[in-house]
């Protein structure tokens, strides 16, 4: 694993291209718009916001119930199950399958969208032990070509332009470098990847949606990749956080309705593709399934009252295309594989000393909040982990201390008015005590100029006026 960069240093990278910053921006924000004008057209909306909420607050409080129940109907129809307690489990599990699945001619093996699998870094163990994986998502392959992690949920490529794809798929793929058509990359990238899907022999999914009623494993995607791979591998491994779980069959139109309004503004996801059994062969014989169930760290934020919200959470990205700080810092300055607000309180669970500036890395705006379809209370949580880690001494020093002086001269009036008077006449004197590179806000806008009097000086000039 590369050494991480805390959130700061990449989004200050990231904000040195300022066209491209401004680009990233307006896009996302273009996304959200998208997402608006849906949720307007629904006057139920909020109404499907608060029935998926409920529906998975009661699936967490039940959640061991609700998974052995989706265990014994999936092993019912023939698939079988795997619990993984942790990444590396996970990982192994998945070699041991793809393994066991070679023939003569050795295993290849393709992956449509799943951020678990990017959260366990299984690309990574797979190539390592010599075998090759490729990812067949369009944005999740031009990463992958990079050799870069994605840096959105949904919008894997999403900081990246048609030159860079272009450029990309030149070295890659011997397309013309100088055509930046995105109709030219498009062709050019299904029949690269046509070939792998012909001579997969492996093919891993992810899981959207995974009904404990009747063992139905959904996925959702906009490109059919998942159902090409699936229908032309003998093997199906579908990979599942254990938080994805719900009860009723009847639930699934609530969540189906709300995440692509939600994630990219469309009526509906292109392919939702109920995967119930395995299918017959061409050889008479039936194609293997297996679903394996992952932890890693779920059951240790189910258990932070806190906390236990977030694993609501239905990956659509609502929040992070309206969120302030995401759209002008990347998804690669948050170093982890979901970003954003979610990702912000997602990563401390499982690493809380490396994670720890991502809580920080936030307006506490409440956006996020206002767009999650599962009403996930983001900010709040946000905020609840900043006082977590200050508890643990995980806070940066300076801030701690930088808090602690604030709490000091906020809750004194006199000394709040005096300070500011000081403040503002040694600002006028002394420019360069603010405007100066250790200044964390100067860096990415200008200082406003100090007033002459303060709010409070200002009002307690004014005459007064009697009822």
């Amino acid at each position: 694993m590369p050494n991480v960069v805390e959130h700061a240093a990449g989004a200050r990278q990231f904000v040195t291209d300022e066209p491209r910053t401004d680009w990233h921006d307006q896009t996302l924000w273009f996304v959200r718009q998208k997402r608006d004008r849906m949720a307007h057209s629904l006057p139920e909306w909020e109404t499907l916001r608060q029935w998926a909420s409920q529906i998975k607050d009661h699936a967490l409080a039940n959640l061991s119930q609700y998974l052995e129940r989706l265990e014994a109907q999936v092993e019912a129809n023939g698939i079988q199950v795997h619990w993984a307690a942790n990444a590396e489990e996970h990982n192994r599990i998945v070699e041991q399958i793809v393994r066991q699945s070679g023939g003569p001619g050795g295993v290849r093996v393709v992956k449509s969208k799943s951020m678990l699998t990017e959260e366990c870094h299984l690309n990574d163990y797979l190539i390592r032990n010599g075998i090759l994986v490729v990812d067949t998502d369009l944005g999740e392959r031009i990463v992958q070509l990079r050799q870069e992690a994605p840096s959105h949920i949904v919008l894997p490529a999403i900081h990246l332009k048609k030159t860079d794809v272009s450029q990309t798929f030149a070295r890659h793929l011997g397309t013309d470098p100088t055509n930046s058509d995105p109709q030219y990359l498009t062709e050019a990238a299904r029949q690269h990847l046509r070939e792998e899907f012909l001579g997969a022999t492996v093919a891993i999914t992810g899981v959207n949606f995974a009904v404990a009623e009747t063992g139905t494993l959904v996925v959702c995607t906009n490109e059919g990749n998942a159902d090409l791979g699936v229908h032309l591998a003998d093997v199906h491994i579908a990979c599942m956080g254990i938080e994805k779980v719900i009860p009723r069959q009847e639930h699934l139109g609530v969540f189906l309705r709300l995440l692509a309004r939600s994630a990219t503004g469309q009526p509906i996801t292109t392919y939702s593709s109920h995967f119930v059994r395995p299918r017959p062969l061409s050889n008479g014989k039936r194609q293997a399934m297996h679903l394996i169930l992952v932890d890693n760290g779920r059951s240790t934020q189910l258990g932070r009252p806190d906390f236990r919200n977030s694993l609501k959470c239905i990956r659509c990205g609502a929040c992070f295309n309206t969120c302030p700080v995401y759209r002008r810092s990347g998804g690669h300055s948050y170093h982890n594989a979901v970003a954003g607000p979610i990702g912000s309180i997602l990563a401390p669970n499982l690493d809380m000393k490396k994670n720890a500036d991502l809580p920080f890395a936030s307006t506490l705006c409440g956006s996020c909040a206002n767009v999650c379809p599962v009403k996930i209370d983001i900010d709040k949580q946000l905020w609840l982990w900043r006082q977590e880690l200050t508890r643990q001494g995980m806070a940066p020093v300076s801030k701690t201390l930088a808090m602690r002086l604030m709490s000091t001269v906020l809750s004194s009036p006199v000394l709040y008015g005096w300070s500011g008077k000081i403040g503002r006449r040694l600002m006028r004197l002394f420019p360069g005590l603010v405007s100066n590179r250790f200044n964390p806000w100067y860096r990415g806008r200008e200082m406003p100029q100090p007033p002459q009097q303060s709010f409070g000086e200002w009002y307690r000039q004014q005459p007064k006026k009697h009822e």
